[in-house]
């Protein structure tokens, strides 16, 4: 069996002796920029926090808080209650600390360490959880940290999602250099289809789950802002993986890519957005 490399920062080796398996790790990102690129999310996830049904004294959690925005407006909707943000990022926590007060806590902790037991009325995320590759892990611990009667709130991508890039990276990582270089390198992301997650649901034993796959598909208004998209966070595992010299060279080489298939006659540039939205109850 050929050796496998040393675990990088933040990895961790879930196999069994004699096989080991590599699960993806927490990645770190710039807070600051992260909220110049990230306008579309902002959108969805205040879209999401109109669907709330609250008396304003439950008790939230938010998973992959991010800056922190979104979290501090669930704060708003309950101000007899409590919200606490976790995300793996010291740069997300840091920018999100601005926003901290007496019912908002934030707290630098990957969502793969879930460990609450019945402290929670919502748990509420928002673009945040294709990042997380074992959703029966991620269902089972996020049950366990629900109240009776509880439920769930999420968005993230699915089945379609960031096609154009998608189709690049992948593309590129078997072209010479790069295939070599991204031996034993771990897809960073997990995008169901909406049967799928109902699946997963129903295994986990959520009641009333309700999935759907919704196209929010978007034109990037210029080219500045697509590239400071796949900035932050998309080409961020690619180039924490590789030396710097070959990073720099791949991330120009997506950049160029995704321009040419994704520009659009009026300068705009276009990409799929498809979200597996999910509400479920325990």
């Amino acid at each position: 069996m050929m050796e496998r490399r040393p675990l990088l920062p933040g990895e961790r080796d879930d196999g069994t002796e004699g096989e080991k398996v590599f699960v993806n790790r927490a990645f770190e990102f710039d807070g600051e920029k992260y909220r110049l690129a990230s306008g579309h999310q902002q959108e969805w996830g205040l879209q999401m926090l109109s669907e709330l049904r609250l008396t304003g004294s439950e008790h939230i959690l938010d998973l992959g808080c991010g800056d922190g925005r979104l979290t501090e407006r669930l704060s708003r909707l309950v101000p007899e209650g409590s919200v606490l943000g976790i995300d793996a990022s010291a740069g997300m926590i840091f920018s999100a600390g601005a926003y901290a007060r007496p019912n908002l806590e934030f707290r630098q902790m990957d969502i793969r360490d879930l460990d609450f037991q019945g402290q929670f009325d919502v748990i509420y995320s928002n673009a945040a959880l294709h990042w997380v590759t074992d959703h029966r892990h991620l269902l089972r611990q996020s049950r366990l940290a629900l109240r009776d009667g509880g439920y769930l709130l999420w968005n993230f991508g699915g089945a379609g999602n960031c096609r154009f890039f998608l189709e690049t990276v992948r593309s590129l990582m078997q072209e010479e250099p790069y295939r070599a270089l991204f031996d034993g390198f771990v897809w960073p992301w997990f995008m169901p289809s909406q049967s799928e997650y109902e699946q997963l649901l129903e295994a986990a034993g959520f009641s009333g789950a309700v999935v759907t796959l919704e196209n929010r598909d978007r034109y990037f208004q210029h080219e500045e802002e697509m590239i400071r998209w796949m900035d932050q966070p998309c080409l961020v595992p690619f180039l924490t993986w590789l030396p710097d010299g070959a990073g720099t060279a791949f991330r120009q080489a997506v950049i160029d890519r995704m321009l040419r298939v994704t520009r659009q006659p009026d300068g705009t540039c276009f990409e799929t957005f498809r979200r597996i939205h999910v509400r479920a109850a325990k």
